[in-house]
């Protein structure tokens, strides 16, 4: 039969094997998955969490066989499990970003950790079969969005990880299980019926579920394919007049994905992961580097930051309506403002988690910082995480103006972070929930992947 898009993607997804993955992408995709769990674990001690906890163990616990993040007591259905430890990754927004836009390990470990303990003994994946399915989850949500350029800005009607997330899920859940070339098909096509989140619900309480139902419905696509449902063949094709995946997309130009041969090059390999180092929008980096930058000028300039010394504070910042707010009133709020970050940078010198709190949000002092600013959209400040930039100028009662200016902050792709500064962020997070002896072994476990009888263990 002709080839099509969607049995190019699902012969990929089939034939695809462990020696396909380089020692550059085995190398990234582990740091993902460690500062993942991280994440997971920091994020399994807040509210949102807290709430998707309690609503999973009160609609049903059969079959009840898998982790769930920062509560070793408890375990949850598969799916569910998933679900719940997705919710944990994307709650304080602290997760790694992709590019073209998006959040591709938490649509993705949290199904493949869940499947693996359900899987049974003598089924169990290893260690390798772990990171391949891992990787198989990232070149679906990669290659989805290199079908349209308006993937490459930052989102204005969807979430994107609701989207090539659930195809992520879906995918990587399948080359775990082992499923057949037309079973990958269907998954996929299920998974497509299954996705979407408005732009809407970010910065409330709602965004993270669409994490958590990434992870979960991708799965549960899988699962469906793999006991007989099928779904449309050519759902990731452009069918005049009947849409498929292009339905997220005014734009949408898909191509094939070739069967991998005995080399495959995966876009990790090119394109590599910006880690967040402190849990907010991927955007509010650029203005806290441009905000920290501009402080110590200022503290050069006067001998120590002094709010009453500063007029004006000027953010020069892309268009994006959802991560402008002047005076956010919650933590959810506060991780989508540029001017909230720019603000807490300059008077507290750092971003934390103590950032977001109640009380450091309504903190006077902060207020009357946040009264001074004045948004700019510079024209060649581009909505674009490959391009933006943040700038930050205070306008000086003296009529002295200081401006510091980030193009890429460290974290960013162009600029990883280092090991010992993901280690460090992987430390803290998972400290607040787990002992110590407990955290290296996760980081030797993680490190060693490829070694790992059974993946479970994780």
């Amino acid at each position: 039969p002709e080839e099509t898009v969607t049995s190019s993607f699902a012969s990929f997804i089939q034939a695809i094997r462990p020696e396909h993955l380089s020692k550059t992408v085995r190398h990234r995709s582990k740091r993902m998955i460690l500062d993942s769990i991280g994440v997971g674990l920091v994020g399994s001690t807040t509210h949102v969490f807290d709430i998707a906890l309690q609503y999973c163990r009160e609609l049903y616990s059969s079959v009840a066989v898998s982790s769930v993040y920062g509560k070793p007591g408890i375990k949850l259905s598969p799916t569910l499990a998933a679900f719940t430890n997705g919710v944990a990754t994307h709650s304080m927004d602290f997760d790694d970003t992709w590019h073209p836009a998006t959040h591709p390990s938490g649509a993705v470990l949290p199904a493949l950790l869940a499947a693996s303990q359900m899987l049974p003994p003598s089924t169990k994946p290893s260690g390798i079969d772990f990171l391949l399915a891992f990787n198989v989850g990232l070149e679906v949500q990669g290659r989805l969005m290199h079908f349209s350029t308006e993937a490459h800005d930052i989102p204005k009607r969807f979430h994107p990880p609701s989207v090539v997330g659930t195809m992520g899920s879906a995918a990587a859940t399948a080359k775990l299980l082992s499923l057949s070339t037309a079973q990958c098909a269907h998954a996929l096509g299920i998974a497509a019926s299954l996705a979407g989140a408005p732009m809407a619900n970010a910065a409330t309480q709602a965004k993270p579920l669409h994490i958590g139902n990434a992870t979960r419905l991708g799965f549960e696509a899988a699962l469906l394919a793999a006991r007989g449902m099928e779904a449309n063949p050519l759902i990731l094709d452009d069918i005049p007049g009947c849409s498929g995946f292009s339905a997220f997309y005014s734009v949408y130009q898909p191509k094939t994905l070739s069967t991998p041969s005995d080399h495959h090059e995966f876009l990790l390999e090119t394109q590599d992961i910006a880690f967040k180092r402190f849990p907010a929008h991927l955007g509010m980096h650029w203005v806290v580097d441009a905000a920290l930058s501009v402080r110590n000028l200022f503290i050069n300039y006067a001998g120590s930051f002094s709010p009453s010394l500063i007029r004006t504070i000027v953010l020069k910042i892309p268009v994006s309506k959802y991560i402008n707010r002047p005076f956010p009133s919650s933590e959810h709020q506060a991780r989508h403002s540029f001017q909230f970050n720019a603000c807490t940078a300059l008077l507290d010198g750092e971003v934390g988690l103590s950032s977001f709190t109640e009380s450091s949000i309504h903190r006077q002092e902060l207020r009357e910082l946040l009264d001074k600013v004045v948004v700019e959209h510079p024209e060649d400040n581009a909505a674009n995480f490959d391009k933006m930039y943040g700038e930050v100028a205070l306008l000086l009662h003296s009529g002295d103006v200081l401006t510091g200016k980030c193009d890429t902050f460290y974290g960013h792709w162009r600029k990883p972070l280092s090991k010992e500064s993901l280690l460090k962020k992987f430390r803290s997070n998972a400290s607040h929930v787990l002992p110590e002896e407990k955290i290296e072994t996760i980081i030797t476990m993680v490190d060693n992947l490829e070694n790992l009888s059974d993946s479970s263990q994780l």
